[in-house]
């Protein structure tokens, strides 16, 4: 049988978390390059797939396909058990869940590519201006990520068990990062994701080892 695709963009944080817990799982997955910059994701081929036109996608030989990466990664968890991507204990699964929406609900969302050339078209914003948009949402959700990790944090952000946290952190690090956030001012996050960037599934699913990085 074929192998199921992930329609992805290299740098897209949305698409890095799946390619994560593909890793993670050993979960064989063909690539689907779409080009975000060139404006791919809004073609009819890929709203075929996706009417929001947003990465990541995954679509499997019979043709179920699934969007949303905590969807995405949900489904993987449920019918590949192992390794579990949250903890045993139901308070810390909470907890867990509530740093992985804090990201993909509240952080990502606001320093999307979509949102960026909304400012850029409406409101004339340059490079900087959209990196200073970018840097504010983010710090103001890592502040409250890392007063969580205050109680929660081990090796990795939830004790020293890799979780849904870690592949939500890892890739929004990254974009802070990418938009010059200072990450001094949050070491709890830095040290979970430096401990997670050791990893090899993390490794591997980093944006600069992915075939189309530009």
């Amino acid at each position: 049988m074929p192998e199921p695709v992930l329609y992805g963009y290299w740098r897209s944080s949305a698409a890095y978390r799946v390619r994560i817990a593909l890793n993670l799982k050993q979960i064989a997955a063909e690539s689907a390059f779409v080009h975000l910059r060139r404006g791919d994701q809004r073609g009819e081929r890929h709203r075929a797939l996706n009417p929001a036109g947003l990465v990541p996608v995954w679509r499997e030989a019979d043709g179920f396909t699934l969007a949303q990466s905590l969807a995405i990664i949900d489904y993987l968890d449920e019918i590949h058990p192992e390794p579990p991507f949250l903890p045993e204990d139901v308070r810390l699964r909470a907890i867990c869940r509530e740093i992985a929406y804090a990201i993909a609900c509240d952080i990502h969302p606001l320093g999307n590519l979509r949102v960026l050339e909304k400012l850029a078209a409406d409101f004339a914003a340059d490079s900087t201006a959209k990196a200073a948009w970018a840097r504010h949402w983010i710090a103001s959700g890592f502040e409250a990520i890392e007063a969580r990790l205050a109680h929660t944090a081990g090796c990795y952000a939830i004790g020293d068990q890799i979780t849904l946290a870690d592949i939500c952190l890892v890739p929004q690090v990254a974009n802070a990062r990418r938009f010059g956030l200072d990450l001094a001012l949050y070491p709890r996050i830095a040290a979970a994701d430096a401990a997670a960037r050791e990893d090899l599934a993390f490794a591997a699913a980093a944006p600069e080892m992915q075939p189309d990085a530009e």
